[in-house]
């Protein structure tokens, strides 16, 4: 009888044990979601449930108008055929004059700074193709 007890002890753990298995199984073929994410560790982990997946949050644009950087500025004031310095990406006192006369030619308010309405116009340039370099 004892040999009986022992070998269904022996069974009940292999099945428990074969069980666990299928389950971790189950839980790694589930979609991760955020809200699984920040379970992950804590002490007090709730079973999982049948939840549809979470979808998936963008972060947002930055508020407000775009900032180009000094090295798009002088590319574009470069292709407009306002500045000849090198593109630095450093806005001294070359590129304020570009961008001053920059505004001047295009009917802008003529303060050396790229705001949004100078980039508007200014944009435009910065795809166009530069002068190949010469070697």
């Amino acid at each position: 009888m004892k040999r009986l007890l022992s070998f269904g002890v022996v069974v009940l753990v292999l099945v428990a044990l074969s069980g666990c298995g299928k389950k971790q199984e189950m839980e790694e073929l589930q979609p991760i979601t955020m809200e699984s994410l920040s379970t992950v560790g804590s002490p007090t982990q709730a079973a999982p449930s049948a939840v549809a997946p979470a979808k998936e949050v963008l972060p947002l644009p930055p508020q407000g108008p775009y900032k180009p950087t000094g090295i798009e500025i002088q590319t574009a004031l470069k292709n407009a055929g306002f500045y000849t310095g090198n593109i630095d990406g450093k806005i001294g006192p070359k590129s304020k004059k570009a961008i001053e006369d920059f505004q001047k030619a295009n009917g802008l308010k003529v303060d050396g700074k790229v705001g949004p309405k100078t980039w508007e116009v200014m944009n435009r340039y910065f795809s166009v193709a530069a002068e190949p370099i010469k070697r």
